[in-house]
């Protein structure tokens, strides 16, 4: 017998807001947010989701959307869906959820998506010194192929993946976030300058009420109140897995959950059709609605088994991840390298983001001598499927750090040449700016 279509478990309508949505959406991490759906282990079902803003950021010519978005709204997740057996048992603090990546993409009607860089007091990003102001760039999608009007002279396949899957905390997890993070923000930011941007960035996104949305829990009444004050934001990846931004986990992945509350309480979202390693400009994968079809396994016991935790409790653990043998082949590679001393000349101790500043910043000075402002190729290197790596970690005093970039996306070649048969410039048009 063929197998059956995967049920659908949550729609989307791209016209309608999230909030209007058929099945209640969410864009927090909380144990007490409700399960929208069952799903029983082995069973192969479909979750469509928004963008991470929702349908804030608009398909035309100004970078303003972009400018004045309020990021109290992200990301807008699809779920929770609590996990059972084939008995009807839900999956149990202590299990591993394995949740396989069937299959991926864009939700058909709306095959587009944004690249941006957001404006240094609203966010910014990796290069926030040297990009302080909101730009965007559109991409359009040929089957597994994305193009921009705004950076032309490129075209490459998207390595389509999941931005956020994760579970739910439990209370004791969701009390050790606030409470670490809280700390964070209450230490000095001068002693925690990256090469004198970090302090311009907030150093975590505590809980706020702000733009919550909880799922079936109605806004204002007295419960909604009290999750909203404590509900986790979904900006950075956790215990739970959450917002990992692996550009690899694209179909026939796995990833291997740590399981806190019963059901496990699955949530994803944030649907990208291609990013680079690090996604440096921060809004910087090809951001865009889509769906997923996945199926759950339950590994009983699994977190003691596989997950040892590194920290002080029983929950200091991290998912797994299987990368499945889907992605674009590239044969050639232009590698840009970079080490812990910064701009002004400053040596640094084994310092890999200042590596890997160095790197992007090799990568963006010297692109931009065929024909690109800094700000397309800023843009570029954050949605292109570029590869990241961490190529020295112990030659003190220097991390070494490199950025791999395959030469096939351009219409030209990039490779150094002789003197006299460089680069030969064009104008092109930009990345689209504020009005």
């Amino acid at each position: 017998m063929a197998p059956l279509t995967p049920r659908l478990v949550v729609p989307i309508d791209v016209k309608k807001k999230p909030w209007e949505q058929k099945v209640h959406l969410h864009n927090r991490w909380h144990p007490d947010i409700p399960p929208v759906a069952d799903v029983t282990e082995g069973e192969l079902f479909r979750v469509e989701m928004v963008d991470c803003t929702g349908g804030r950021v608009r398909d035309d010519n100004s970078a303003d959307d972009i400018k004045f978005l309020d990021l109290t709204i992200v990301h807008y997740l699809s779920g929770p869906f609590r996990i059972v057996d084939a008995e009807g048992v839900p999956a149990s603090p202590g299990d591993l959820l394995a949740v396989e990546i069937c299959n991926l993409g864009p939700l058909p009607g709306d095959e587009w998506g944004y690249t941006g860089i957001f404006e240094r007091d609203n966010g910014g990003g990796f290069l926030t010194d040297h990009f302080p102001s909101a730009r965007k760039a559109i991409w359009y999608f040929e089957g597994i192929y994305a193009y921009s009007p705004q950076i032309p002279g490129v075209r490459f396949p998207g390595l389509t993946h999941p931005g956020i899957v994760g579970t739910a905390p439990s209370v004791e997890l969701l009390n050790i976030w606030n409470e670490r993070e809280r700390k964070l923000t209450e230490t000095s930011h001068e002693s925690l300058r990256l090469c004198e941007v970090l302090h311009q960035r907030p150093l975590a996104i505590l809980p706020t009420s702000e733009s919550c949305l909880l799922g079936k829990i109605e806004e204002g009444t007295a419960e909604w109140q009290k999750i909203a004050t404590e509900a986790a934001r979904t900006i950075p990846g956790r215990e739970n897995g959450g917002n990992c931004d692996i550009k690899n986990l694209s179909r026939g992945s796995k990833v291997y959950l740590p399981v806190f509350v019963e059901g496990a309480n699955l949530s994803t979202g944030d649907m990208h059709f291609s990013q680079g390693d690090g996604e440096v400009s921060f809004c910087g994968a090809i951001e865009m609605s889509g769906f997923l079809e996945l199926k759950c396994e339950i590994i009983r016991g699994g977190m003691k088994e596989y997950l040892t935790p590194v920290g002080p409790t029983a929950l200091h653990v991290n998912p797994i991840f299987e990368i499945g043998p889907v992605e674009p082949r590239f044969s050639e590679w232009l590698v840009f390298e970079g080490i812990s001393v910064d701009e002004s000349g400053k040596q640094h101790f084994l310092d890999a983001s200042v590596a890997y500043k160095r790197a992007v910043l090799n990568a963006i000075e010297y692109l931009s001598r065929f024909g690109y402002s800094k700000e397309q190729v800023y843009l570029l290197l954050s949605c292109c499927p570029c590869e990241g790596r961490i190529s020295g970690i112990v030659d003190a005093p220097n991390a070494v750090a490199t950025l791999a970039i395959p030469t096939a996306i351009f219409d030209q070649d990039i490779r150094p040449k002789r003197l006299g048969h460089g680069p030969k410039l064009k104008r092109t048009p930009d990345v689209l700016r504020c009005t």
